[in-house]
């Protein structure tokens, strides 16, 4: 079972779409005690990294995602919940993350090379390139394109948390992930048949723990 967590900043419905088109089981709540009989946590996001963190430690819902990593739990960030997995933002000033990963979110230069021009935000399907293509998460890709919308983008000089990147005049991080802890920049539940994937094997991942601790 996932627990949603809702923060009031999160693309809800159409991530809940996507679960429940899977037949996986899911529930969504602001309640940490609810969530805490989850197996796994998903963090969805769109807006500004500021509010979000704002918005997280009001009820002390970011001590409780820490805590709830620490003890094991897996997590799943989507598009700014991803973000916020990592160390710091520097939208609307420097701002704290949840410290999962490593890494500083900064916004795309929007630059002009040989002709071509990268624009601000990055938007629209774009190839990932698998950095890690024994990723639990990534198995068995029905397509390796996916779809992005966002004008900020993690740096981080931790080549082991980076699963798979895109190609925006730099390398961007895509899909990110150390132990326990996932992340998608793109919007799995609007990427097609490989945004199910994805989730489908976040959840698949969550089932096989399961079935290793009942052992």
């Amino acid at each position: 079972m996932i627990g949603i967590i809702d923060y009031g900043m999160g693309n809800l419905h159409s991530v809940q779409n996507a679960l429940r088109r899977l037949g996986v089981d899911h529930f969504l709540s602001e309640d940490k005690t609810e969530l805490a009989e989850a197996d796994a946590l998903l963090l969805p996001g769109v807006g500004a990294f500021k509010d979000a963190m704002q918005a997280l430690r009001k009820d002390g819902m970011d001590d409780f995602i820490k805590q709830s990593v620490k003890e094991g739990k897996p997590l799943l960030g989507i598009c700014l919940g991803m973000q916020l997995l990592f160390d710091e933002s520097e939208e609307n000033g420097l701002t704290e993350g949840l410290h999962l990963l490593p890494g500083r979110v900064v916004r795309f230069p929007g630059v002009t090379v040989k002709g071509e021009t990268y624009k601000v935000p990055h938007m629209g399907w774009n190839q990932m390139i698998i950095r890690q293509p024994d990723a639990l998460v990534l198995k068995d890709l029905s397509s390796d394109y996916v779809y992005f919308v966002h004008s900020y983008f993690v740096k981080t000089e931790d080549p082991s948390v980076l699963l798979a990147t895109a190609d925006y005049y730099e390398d961007v991080p895509a899909v990110v992930g150390r132990g326990n802890v996932f992340g998608a920049q793109f919007h799995p539940e609007k990427s097609s048949l490989a945004g199910l994937d994805i989730l489908k094997n976040f959840a698949a991942y969550i089932e096989g723990r399961k079935t290793h601790e009942a052992l």
